[in-house]
């Protein structure tokens, strides 16, 4: 029996594996071995290192077909630290009735998170979001009830996968789309970036916290990100885990 999964994307990883019709062979270690929690080599682990942040913002990831799969997602290191992170997969024609019922949850603000030249309406881009610092600050006051936390919607594959989920998730027209705009240049090194100044999943992820008013979090997951980034590297190069 498989052990428990860790997080909303570990367990999607399980389901997915459970569908496949043949094994998925991720590169790296001897007969590719790997941690089932960290997903690196066992000689170079990190699972000692993550500790769970406290942040009131959540994450929903839509994540492409195999995108759970892949070591170089970074999508699972925002589900380490972030509680509240629920994942996806992306279908075209069908949509998972769990998603539907988050994005309606009272207690959430869904906001699309994507470029704003892409999108139409252009009335529908933010560039803030409600302080989930702020709403959390009002409820313990007694003066009010805290409002719909932010809720970040990240398009979990690559740049041309991910402009097809935003065309074609039409139950996701009628929601904010919060649009970014980085000042500093990607710092991830296991993939090749598609686009200029594109970032990767969790670096744009750091990016929402930071905008809900969550810096101890965003710092946490930069942190988390480099700490993964340098292990997989030594790892691949076979030099010894180092921080």
């Amino acid at each position: 029996m498989p052990e428990p999964a860790r997080h909303a994307v570990a367990a999607l990883r399980q389901e997915r594996l459970m569908r496949s019709t043949r094994p998925f062979l991720a590169r790296g270690g001897p007969k590719g071995e790997r941690c089932a929690h960290c997903r690196l080599r066992p000689s170079h682990c990190l699972c000692e290192t993550i500790a769970c942040q406290p942040a009131e913002a959540g994450f929903c990831l839509l994540m492409h077909d195999a995108e759970m799969l892949k070591p170089s997602n970074t999508g699972w290191l925002i589900a380490d630290l972030v509680a509240d992170t629920h994942a996806f997969a992306w279908a075209r024609t069908t949509v998972a009735p769990n998603l539907l019922a988050l994005l309606q949850a009272p207690q959430w603000q869904p906001y699309v998170v994507f470029p704003q030249e892409y999108v139409n309406p252009a009335s529908r881009v933010v560039e803030t979001v409600q302080n989930a610092i702020d709403l959390k600050a009002l409820a313990q006051s007694g003066k009010g009830l805290a409002g719909e936390k932010p809720l970040f919607i990240l398009l979990d594959g690559t740049w041309d996968q991910a402009r097809k989920m935003f065309r074609k998730s039409p139950y996701l027209d009628a929601l904010p789309v919060l649009s970014l705009h980085p000042e500093q240049l990607s710092r991830y090194q296991l993939r090749r970036a598609q686009r200029s100044g594109q970032l990767c999943t969790a670096e744009v992820a750091a990016l929402c916290l930071e905008l809900a008013g969550e810096p101890q979090a965003a710092q946490a997951l930069h942190h988390h990100l480099d700490l993964y980034t340098r292990r997989y590297l030594q790892a691949k190069q076979q030099l010894p885990a180092a921080d």
